[in-house]
C-alpha cells in the first residue's frame, strides 16, 4: 500500500470539505443560484449540484489552493461525470463566484 502514504491527509481534506458544505449551504446555494442564470438549483443535475458546492465552498471560504486549479478540478469533474453541458455550465458558475470572492 506504498501508494496510500497520503491517505490520512486526503481524507482530512474530504473531511474538511464535506463539514464546511453542510455548515455553510445556505450560503454556498444562495450564491450558486444568484449566479446560474436561468438555472434553479432543483433544475440542476444532482451531480453539477454536488461539484459546485464542494468547489463555492474552497472558493468561498478560504482553502489554499488556487482559484484556478479548483475551477479546473470540477470542471473536469463535471465534463467526465455529468451531462455534455455540465462543464461549460459549472466553469460559468464557478468563475462568476471566484470574480466575487478572491482573485483567481
Amino acid at each position: 500500500m506504498a501508494d496510500r502514504q497520503n491517505q490520512d491527509a486526503i481524507y482530512e481534506f474530504a473531511e474538511e470539505l464535506v463539514t464546511g458544505v453542510l455548515k455553510h449551504q445556505l450560503e454556498i446555494d444562495e450564491k450558486i443560484s444568484s449566479l446560474s442564470q436561468n438555472w434553479s438549483m432543483d433544475r440542476m443535475p444532482a451531480l453539477d449540484r454536488a461539484i459546485l458546492r464542494l468547489a463555492a465552498y474552497e472558493l468561498m471560504f478560504g482553502s489554499e489552493t488556487p482559484s484556478e486549479v479548483v475551477i479546473s478540478e470540477a470542471v473536469e469533474l463535471a465534463g467526465e461525470l455529468s451531462t455534455e453541458n455540465s462543464a461549460t455550465f459549472v466553469n460559468g458558475v464557478l468563475s462568476a463566484i471566484s470574480s466575487t470572492q478572491r482573485p483567481i
